[in-house]
């Protein structure tokens, strides 16, 4: 079975044959390292940059979210315009609503031309 290691730290790469003690073994374990080196070295500038990315891009949502909050204040703020005085068209419709209500308009409609 393998035993679970602490999440933090990176195990080297072992070999399952022992070498035996010579110059040639330390020159390969020496090579091992710094290839092992520059690979986390890369590994970590990936990271930074990535890192680097996600800060800029969180900076950007900050400031669309700044924008919104100040567009929807602006809009509560903003009193909506009433006519002064009923038109005969609303006088009409009113009166159609105090005899039969009238299911509720859901739709919008746009007309675009070409």
């Amino acid at each position: 079975m393998h035993r679970p290691s602490a999440k933090g730290t990176i195990r080297p790469k072992i070999s399952t044959m022992p070498r035996p003690k010579t110059e040639a073994t330390a020159f390969l374990d020496l090579y091992k390292l710094v290839i092992e080196k520059k690979r986390l070295q890369q590994e970590l500038q990936s990271l930074e940059q990535r890192r680097q990315q996600i800060s800029d891009r969180i900076a950007v949502l900050d400031g669309q979210v700044a924008e919104l909050e100040n567009n929807v204040q602006q809009m509560r703020e903003e009193v909506p315009t009433v006519a002064a005085e009923p038109t005969i068209r609303s006088t009409v419709k009113m009166a159609k609503m105090a005899i039969a209500p009238s299911p509720p308009d859901t739709f919008n409609t746009l007309f675009l031309e070409y």
